[in-house]
């Protein structure tokens, strides 16, 4: 069966169900690849009803039904992470605690589906002005850190690296010299030159300065070079309020211009009101050169 054929019975299988969203599996032989970030909120007893133990399994879920081959996660304590890497088995994990470099508070981590890329070489670093130390940087109110990766496809079809952050949420300077480092890394960093992914909860929207050193270079915003037009509302924090309606993302995946943006999405799942997350994750599907 030709691949065209295959397209026409997918679309007619689409119309006949009703069915408005149903995401194919990327595999290691498809150009098209999935990339999600997701800032799935610590856990803090202050949340109630809407605290870790609440809601792990609706995260664990939308990651599931999303299956992004890419997949970079904020505000993630170690065993939030250890029970995503239970929950997600086909993925590798990588990334450090802010606070120590090892263990000791957020993670913001990278995942790939093993079964298309194999890594190359990875690390962190502090945005801060000693960036190999932990550390909290400028006006900053924690620590945040950048985890970086060069990967390879297993298919043969090349490499790609992927850097996913937090930036802070108090320090203007912070937000600003942190926006400054990512484009440095971006354009001189290890494997400069390869296809780029750079995602993350930015603290920053398409208004204000750090975005615009970001995409003032050589990346794009996701969003805006989509080839589609972008599903679901403009703004990604909610606070968990499902009826919040932010007027703009916080939260981006901004690309190399070698990178073409098929899809673009916030989604918005919800079960009965309740949310996975105070954050709408922001999935897109690239095809990479």
């Amino acid at each position: 069966m030709n691949k065209s054929f295959r397209a026409i019975l997918l679309v007619f299988a689409l119309i006949v169900t009703g069915c408005a969203h149903v995401p194919a599996p990327d595999t290691a032989n498809e150009a098209a690849f999935r990339v999600m970030t997701f800032n799935i909120r610590l856990d803090t007893a202050s949340d109630g009803q809407n605290a870790w133990p609440e809601r792990r399994e609706l995260v664990r879920d939308l990651i599931r039904h999303e299956a992004p081959v890419l997949l970079g996660m904020q505000e993630v304590l170690l065993h939030q992470k250890r029970y995503l890497e239970e929950a997600l088995p086909g993925y590798d994990f990588i990334g450090v605690g802010r606070d120590d470099g090892v263990a000791a508070g957020e993670f913001s981590p990278l995942a790939w589906r093993r079964d298309v890329f194999t890594s190359i070489e990875s690390g962190t670093f502090w945005l801060s002005s000693t960036p190999e130390v932990p550390g909290k940087g400028w006006d900053a109110a924690y620590p945040r850190v950048a985890t970086w990766a060069i990967l390879e496809r297993r298919d043969g079809g090349g490499k790609v690296r992927v850097l996913n952050t937090h930036f802070d949420h108090a320090g203007v300077s912070a937000r600003t010299n942190a926006a400054r480092m990512i484009a440095e890394w971006v354009d001189n960093g290890a494997g400069a030159g390869l296809p780029t992914v750079v995602m993350g909860d930015f603290n920053a929207d398409p208004d204000s300065d750090p975005y615009a050193i970001l995409v003032g270079g050589t990346l794009a915003d996701s969003r805006s070079v989509s080839a589609t037009k972008p599903y679901g509302p403009p703004g990604t924090f909610t606070g968990f309020d499902i009826a919040r309606a932010a007027p703009m993302p916080i939260d981006h995946i901004f690309v190399s211009p070698d990178i073409v943006v098929t899809e673009h999405a916030v989604v918005t799942q919800h079960w009965g009101g309740r949310l996975p997350s105070d954050h709408y994750p922001v999935v897109v599907r690239l095809d990479l050169p």
